[in-house]
């Protein structure tokens, strides 16, 4: 089956990783993904062949689009528009999966809804949105609900949540989810699994014994999480619980480089910074603690190792907070406020949440990309 996938991540990572995780379960198929954000250093599967839009991002504030190279904004959406037009009009594909669209990414309208008009001329492609658990507030909500709504019953045939209903709804922050006439399916959620030996070889690695400790502090794709990667550094200097102890800082690609530099600055004995891991998940299995942002991504990495954690939200908006408070009250990890950064504070947290334990693994469903590929073969008849 020829399959065509659009992405486009914006701010972090959380979007891409997760559509590529994906993507690895539809190895039995042809995908060809659509990529437009910030360039990103991550490993595409062999099946999967790539075509780059130009690059386009969003501020902080998602108030406006930017072009990542410069130029007119408008302009780079009018080629992206007519590179994609293009390709659907050229190459046949019987699935076209858009991530968050028309969810979010309303900014991309321009570029997708003449695709999605296309294909439903034609009518030899079933299109679905390919949706996270949690979804932000609007200041109009019963607009957006609106617009939502006549998009996905105009041009979707599905809509595949990548969360379990035990911890997340779709309907706690979509109401009109009873007005969507495609099927609406929980698959469970995306996230990579560590190998059964991933502990033990990662540790062997670092030179680690049975009781030596290691802490991973993350941030993401590093847009945000400067402060708390900052504050984690400073924590571990200041403490003498942590003497002795391993610290692996990863900021992410996006970090600004004077926040880079000064983290790499307050990297003392035992500390280490960089912008990214090869193999994030193994290095969770290793690890004795995580803390970190509280995104989709690494929030589930969390969970499918069991390392003891603690996570802030990204303010901004409820996502973050609320699958953190849920996930807290499941036992699988602990919330950090803003007070909590200062360094004697957050050293205090940190040790005791390290003292704690690796937790047991919750009971989530935690294998939604391959429940993803499995029910689109289905669906599709291709099992």
């Amino acid at each position: 089956m020829r399959i065509a996938f659009y992405c486009q991540h914006v701010l972090g990572m959380g979007h891409l990783y997760r559509t590529l995780e994906i993507c690895k379960a539809l190895d039995k198929h042809t995908v060809r993904l659509f990529l437009g954000g910030p360039p990103a250093d991550a490993p595409v599967p062999a099946h999967v062949e790539v075509r780059s839009l130009p690059e386009l991002s969003m501020d902080p504030e998602f108030s406006r689009v930017a072009s990542v190279n410069g130029g007119d904004p408008a302009a780079v959406l009018e080629t992206r528009r007519a590179l994609l037009m293009d390709a659907f009009q050229n190459g046949e594909y019987a699935l076209f999966l858009v991530e968050l669209y028309p969810f979010g990414r309303k900014a991309f309208r321009a570029e997708l809804d003449p695709v999605l008009e296309m294909l439903a001329a034609r009518g030899r492609t079933r299109v679905v949105c390919s949706l996270r658990d949690v979804l932000v507030e609007k200041k109009d909500q019963t607009r957006y609900e609106e617009r939502v709504v006549k998009v996905l019953n105009r041009w979707f045939h599905a809509v595949l949540v990548h969360a379990d209903p035990a911890l997340a709804r779709l309907d706690e922050t979509f109401s009109r989810v009873a007005d969507i006439r495609a099927p609406v399916v929980y698959t469970g959620y995306v996230t990579p699994m560590p190998a059964p030996d991933a502990r033990e070889k990662t540790r062997a690695v670092y030179g680690l014994g049975s009781s030596d400790r290691l802490v991973v502090a993350s941030a993401g794709g590093g847009s945000v999480g400067y402060e708390l990667l900052r504050a984690v550094l400073l924590a571990f200097r200041a403490s003498p619980a942590f003497s002795g102890a391993r610290l692996h800082v990863y900021s992410g690609p996006y970090m600004a480089g004077e926040d880079y530099a000064d983290l790499v600055s307050l990297a003392g004995p035992g500390a280490r910074v960089a912008r990214r891991t090869a193999d994030f998940i193994s290095e969770l299995a290793a690890a004795d603690l995580s803390v970190s942002m509280a995104g989709y991504n690494t929030a589930m990495n969390v969970a499918a190792t069991g390392v003891p954690a603690l996570v802030l939200p990204f303010g901004q908006n409820r996502e973050q907070g609320m699958r953190a408070a849920r996930l807290s009250a499941m036992g699988v990890l602990g919330v950090l406020e803003e007070g909590d950064l200062a360094p004697e504070v957050l050293a205090g947290r940190m040790e005791r949440a390290m003292a704690g334990g690796r937790t047991t693994k919750p009971g989530l469903n935690l294998a939604g990309a391959e429940h993803t590929a499995r029910w689109l073969s289905d669906w599709m008849g291709e099992s």
